[in-house]
């Protein structure tokens, strides 16, 4: 596989702009990257692959965006067991609640979740969530070999 996925969902621009870091990271190892809202694609375009990346920032009481974001989850969990995947988006408040639960909710469903934990940036990415996102690509580049 040479290309790897970042599928995400973006209210204010800041998750947008992980994803497009994340997808730096894949292209500075050498694979290509398709950066790409849900709003453009179905989940059903990851069904073959064995590793990618999804963005969501925590909306509401820290839970991910349920209109266009929840249900593309809720689709993915069918057919993800088995799969590498990244998980990474931003939050204005709370503590990372909302990442906790959908990384333990991919884990559920069988997945492996690079890191264990996602990549979060209270807002914009900083210095500190840029490098993170750049890594998250190309610990997901390396997972494509």
């Amino acid at each position: 596989m040479s290309e790897v996925i970042v599928a995400y969902w973006s209210g204010s621009g800041n998750t947008e702009a992980m994803a497009k870091l994340v997808g730096d990271g894949i292209r500075e190892a050498g694979k290509e990257a398709k950066v790409i809202s849900v709003d453009d694609f179905p989940a059903s375009g990851l069904a073959d692959c064995s590793v990618f990346a999804m963005g969501c920032p925590s909306m509401g009481d820290e839970e991910l965006e349920e209109t266009i974001m929840l249900p593309f989850v809720e689709e993915v969990e069918k057919f993800v067991s088995g799969r590498t995947i990244g998980l990474f988006g931003s939050y204005g408040w709370g503590d990372g609640e909302w990442m906790r639960s959908w990384v333990e909710r991919m884990e559920n469903a069988g997945a492996h979740v690079i890191g264990g934990e996602g990549v979060i940036c209270n807002e914009a990415p900083d210095a500190q969530a840029e490098e993170d996102c750049r890594a998250l690509g190309k610990s997901l580049a390396e997972a494509a070999e």
